[in-house]
């Protein structure tokens, strides 16, 4: 009988893909069986059949998953992967993430499978990576805090670097339940957001034992953490996924508390020798400032003026500023007096001291330069050298012009006949009329 409601190949295609994959056991799945028809393609996939008294699976193996290797026909394996549906050959097949001989056990197989996954997905991507903080101020820790491993760390960080403080956030690190509380506690120190650098730490174990290390609860917590992790889960040869996972590993938990701490003695030596360093570079650099300063002193004092030739410039400007003003003050004297000669000459009292006289009239003080200006009986005022005088004018008859010298001829043989004889000289004409003295 034919169902009313008609499914396209698609939808059910579509369905039977959606079912096996949401299907809690065939989405995590691990078979054992031999293998048989292996098939490599070129791509590097491969592609058999897993079969056991008469029953088969169909299987796919991409290339690059883990235990490829352990692939041969007739050999027994451990496949761990997932079931899904290939709609266009519309087969349900296994798709196998990881590989391993019988006997290796289902931890490791599922181990390997996890590990497939999560690289996968990317959880261990170097590009994600985080460098892990040089001088970090808080250190948080999850581990046990009975155990000796909490105790070590805080010995190698005391003993390192005595300034970062050590927050514990602590845990179970082994049994069914120390995965959620792992988990809870590195959540705990991220969403707290105090510390710079966390530290998942556990010492050695088997398998079995740092198994709470390998879930994918841990990883995840790792992956979704705002502060870089470093992994110290076991020995130097545990492999962990959480070592995966986290920003950094180290091999043992001391190993990882000296990963995130420095050296206090290297610092102490990093910087006396940065010290040395720059006191060295210092100590040059004024060498080379004291050269440039005497250098440059070298050059101001070869073009600094000479003094000492100025000053002896200066002083034979002086001495010959002087000679000069005492000639010309020489020469203004003998001017001086040569003016004042002159002058003593044109002194009308030095006139009258030698008997000249000024005469005027009393009337209008008018200075006679010739008789006839005075009539008779008029007034008269004249000056001498030793004070005034007054007068009345009266008429003189004139006197006879003097006869000149009859020269005389010398005789000869007359002894003074050689010697000329002296002129009689005539007597002075008087002045003329002189302004009044001021």
């Amino acid at each position: 009988m034919l169902s009313p409601v008609v499914h396209s190949v698609s939808q059910v295609a579509v369905y039977l893909k959606d079912k096996l994959e949401s299907d809690g056991l065939l989405s995590r799945l691990t078979v054992q069986g031999e293998v048989a028809n292996l098939r490599t393609v070129a791509s590097g996939h491969s592609y058999f059949t897993l079969r056991e008294d008469g029953s088969s699976i169909r299987c796919v193996m991409f290339r690059g998953r883990s235990g490829q290797e352990y692939l041969e026909d007739g050999q027994e394996i451990l496949a761990g992967g997932n079931f899904t549906f290939y709609p266009p050959s519309g087969e349900a097949n296994m798709q196998v993430a990881a590989v391993l001989p019988v006997g290796a056990g289902a931890l490791a197989l599922e181990l390997a499978r996890l590990r497939q996954q999560l690289a996968a997905e990317g959880l261990f991507d170097p590009s994600r990576k985080r460098p892990v903080p040089i001088f970090p101020r808080v250190i948080g820790v999850v581990t046990s805090p009975s155990g000796a491993v909490w105790q070590d760390i805080q010995n190698v960080v005391m003993r390192r670097y005595p300034l970062a403080e050590l927050r514990l956030s602590p845990t179970s690190v082994q049994g069914d339940i120390a995965s959620a509380q792992i988990a809870g506690a590195i959540r705990s120190l991220s969403d707290e957001a105090v510390a710079d650098v966390i530290i998942v730490a556990r010492g050695g174990g088997s398998l079995e034992d740092l198994w709470c290390f390998n879930s994918e609860e841990v990883a995840r917590a790792i992956f979704a953490s705002s502060i870089p992790i470093v992994s110290g889960v076991g020995h130097e040869t545990d492999t962990t996924i959480t070592d995966d996972v986290a920003d950094s590993r180290a091999p043992t938990p001391s190993a990882a508390a000296e990963l995130v701490t420095p050296d206090r003695n290297q610092l102490i030596a990093g910087i006396f020798g940065a010290r040395q360093q720059m006191t060295s570079v210092m100590a040059g650099h004024v060498d080379r400032l004291r050269s440039s300063v005497l250098f440059q002193q070298q050059r101001l004092q070869r073009r600094a003026p000479d003094l000492a030739s100025m000053r002896r410039r200066v002083d034979e400007y002086a001495d010959r500023a002087t000679a000069s003003i005492r000639y010309r003050h020489t020469l203004s004297g003998r001017d001086v007096d040569t003016l004042v000669g002159k002058l003593g000459a044109l002194n009308p009292a030095d006139t009258l001291r030698r008997g000249y006289a000024v005469v005027r009239l009393s009337q209008d003080g008018l200075v006679l330069t010739s008789p006839d200006q005075a009539p008779a009986g008029a007034h008269l005022d004249i000056a001498l050298a030793g004070g005034p005088l007054a007068a009345t004018a009266g008429h003189t008859s004139p006197q006879p012009a003097a006869d000149p010298p009859v020269p005389v001829t010398p005789v000869a043989g007359d002894a003074d006949a050689a010697t000329p004889r002296k002129r009689s000289r005539r007597p002075p004409a008087p002045p003329p009329a002189m302004k009044p003295l001021l």
